[in-house]
This record gives C-alpha cells, structure tokens and sequence, in this order.
C-alpha cells in the first residue's frame, strides 16, 4: 500500500486529505507544521508528499528543498492559498511537481496524486543511468549534469525539463507537449512558465559554450541539437 504524507497546518484540511485519501486506498500521515513534516520524512519511506506552502517552523517550500536534498525522485504537491506566477515558479525551483490552490475539489487532487504516483513508478522501471548527448552528460542515478565535463547546477524543475529534452533530442517539442510531460498536463499553458525555465536551461547549459543546444522552433516549440 502506498504511504502518503500529508503536511497541513488547517486541521480540517489535514482531515479532509486524510480521510478522503485513505477512502481511496492509502495509507497515510499526518503533520502540522514544517518542522514535524521533515522528521517524519527523515524517519520513513514514503510515496508521495502532499504540503501545504504557509506553514510554522519550516514553509513549504524549504521543506521541499529539503525533501529533495534526501530524495530528488519523490513526487511533491503543493497546496496553497497564494496563487501567483511567482509563487508557482517559487514552488517548482524548490522541487515541486504540481502546485494546486485552494479550496480545490478533492476528485481534481485525487487525480493529480494518481498521475504523480503513475509517473514515478514509470520513472523507475527500465530506465537508463545516464544520458548522453554531444558532450553533455546527465547522470540520472545521482541527478548530476555536466557539459564539457564541468558540473552544471540545476534546480529540480530545469532538471526534469533537460532530461526530457535530452530524451527527445533532435525532436522538435511543443510548449503543449512540455506542459503534459514535465508539468503533469496540470500546467497553465497560457503562462509563460515554458519560456522562463527554457531561459534558465539557455543561460546555465549554453551561455558558456561555442556551440548551443537549446534552440527555440519559432511558432512551433524547443529542440535540443547540436546542428545549426
């Protein structure tokens, strides 16, 4: 059984996630703030993590850059009542993989979880450790990335694009297709979220190299290639 741990410092919230989550075939636990959130975490295996963003002790989002120190597999929600486009890039830099905003409708969460949960199963099963292309080099058992043999730092969410883009290499990708596939087909394509993490892969993966990998299909999408 799946074991999902809930961070919420709304009790009836907390409840409501609880109950409606275990109806449906999880086990489940609970914590109220931050703090109590990591410790659990850090005390034992667990499948998925559900946590709301404005908490006491340690906020959602330096929870999650915790969690992803530990754990850089484990899929994350985040719950919160702001709803900005900063905030949503906030959460994804610090390791989230799908943002809802409250109130939400438990059947909608149910069916993200189910998505997040599907995905990282799929993720685990048959995948290759490492991922090369021209002379960029992703290690996918320790999530390390070099190009030219020199370490490139990534957030999570640049993370998981690049790998996606290295995986489709020579194939033009589509902002839809990218929202589906990195943003769990939850994602607002009517933001500008794509734009502002390619930019961010731009100037971390190819600023400092003659020959660029990341190219922009004008009207069409993005291509990882080594071809002018």
């Amino acid at each position: 059984m799946q074991t999902i741990l809930i961070v919420e410092d709304e009790k009836r919230v907390a409840d409501l996630l609880k109950i409606g989550l275990e109806e449906n075939g999880y086990q489940t636990m609970v914590a109220y703030d931050g703090a109590m959130g990591l410790r659990l975490f850090q005390s034992q295996p667990f499948q998925l993590v559900i946590s709301d963003v404005i908490l006491p002790k340690l906020d959602g989002f330096e929870l999650c850059k915790e969690i992803r120190k530990m754990n850089m597999q484990i899929p994350v929600l985040m719950l919160t009542a702001l709803g900005t486009a900063d905030d949503k890039l906030e959460g994804f830099d610090a390791g989230a993989d799908d943002y809802m905003v409250k109130p939400f409708d438990f059947r909608e969460l149910l069916a993200r979880v189910k998505v997040l949960l599907k995905r990282d199963a799929a993720a685990g099963a048959g995948r290759p450790t490492q991922l090369v292309y021209a002379d960029l080099v992703i290690d996918l058992n320790r999530h390390e990335v070099k190009r030219g043999g020199r370490p490139v730092k990534l957030s999570p969410k640049e993370y998981n694009l690049l790998v996606y883009m290295t995986e489709n290499a020579e194939k033009v990708i589509s902002r839809m297709e990218i929202a589906g596939k990195v943003w769990n087909t939850h994602f607002d394509t009517g933001t500008n979220f794509i734009d502002v993490y390619i930019n961010y892969l731009r100037k971390k993966i190819d600023r400092d190299f003659d020959t660029k990998l990341i190219h922009t299909k004008q009207g069409v999408g993005f291509i990882l290639t080594d071809k002018p």
